[in-house]
């Protein structure tokens, strides 16, 4: 188990944290959501063991010999070297196992290719990402922090990052904590969510809870939902191939059953939360 207890930091241009307590335990997946300048890579960096608080504790329960791995901001990569020479590189410095097969192993856990041989200049955005994340696995860690994965990702990209990070935390039972400035991303793939503000925890919950307790705004998207007769008592705002309602999360799974008994094929019920009303909302 990952805890950290009333982390404050300051700097000569203010308070970057300010009182943030945490948990990360085995095998579970958290976001850290808050706006550009909340606080959530100065938090990265004093889990990673790069800066001390000012103030606070961090324990650190881990039977393995990198407790830690992380990407924080950017990957830092090699560019002009190849993917298995780059890895090859960050294992010995890190002290690592270096041969072949496991640093192949490393790629493939990641989804990249073994046999690609030219620079990692010409990878994708996603690829380097991948590839930041396998230098993070190295010495098998047992909790993973990744600062803004998803900046810059098309949707490909971020379906695919998601997908990994789901199978890391299942399959290794890593405890992965995510940080973003977006909803969407965090809510697809953590347990429990984190969300500061100017430094300090402003809300906290899972997923599921912060849902239930703040989303009353929900996009429908179907053929033919302008004929629902159900929908009407919603007031709905209707789009080209959908509608936007106001309602209780849980009054959603009816509403959906209704809509189906009318003949209405949804093919989409999307909740829209946005990241103000969670720092706005009190605690749930």
């Amino acid at each position: 188990m990952l805890t950290a207890t009333h982390l404050s930091k300051s700097y000569k241009s203010g308070r970057a944290l300010d009182d943030v307590s945490i948990q990360m335990l085995p095998g579970q997946i958290c976001g850290l959501l808050g706006r550009n300048g909340a606080g959530k890579t100065t938090l990265f960096r004093i889990l990673c063991g790069l800066i001390k608080p000012d103030s606070g504790q961090l324990s650190i329960t881990s039977q393995r010999s990198k407790p830690v791995g992380g990407i924080i901001e950017r990957p830092g990569l090699y560019p002009y070297l190849n993917a298995y020479d780059n890895l090859k590189l960050f294992a010995q410095i890190q002290g690592a196992p270096n041969h072949k097969e496991s640093i192949n192993q490393n790629l493939l856990k990641v989804g990249l290719p073994t046999d690609r041989k030219d620079p990692v200049r010409n990878f994708s955005l996603g690829m380097k990402q991948r590839l930041g994340i396998a230098i993070a696995l190295l010495n098998n860690p047992e909790y993973l922090v990744l600062d803004e994965p998803f900046s810059g990702l098309d949707p490909i990209g971020v379906t695919a990052l998601i997908n990994l990070v789901a199978d890391l935390a299942t399959k290794e039972n890593i405890s992965i904590l995510l940080s973003s400035h977006l909803m969407g991303e965090l809510t697809k793939c953590c347990n429990y969510l984190y969300v500061m503000d100017k430094g300090r925890l402003v809300n906290q919950g899972t997923t599921a809870q912060l849902i239930n307790h703040h989303i009353h705004s929900f996009n429908i998207t179907a053929q033919n939902i302008a004929s629902s007769v159900v929908l009407q008592k919603y007031r709905p705002v209707m789009g080209v191939n959908g509608a936007s309602i106001v309602c209780n999360a849980d009054a959603i799974p009816a509403l959906l059953g209704q809509l189906l008994t009318e003949g209405i094929q949804v093919t989409s019920c999307t909740p829209e939360l946005s990241l103000e009303q969670l720092v706005n909302a009190p605690q749930s």
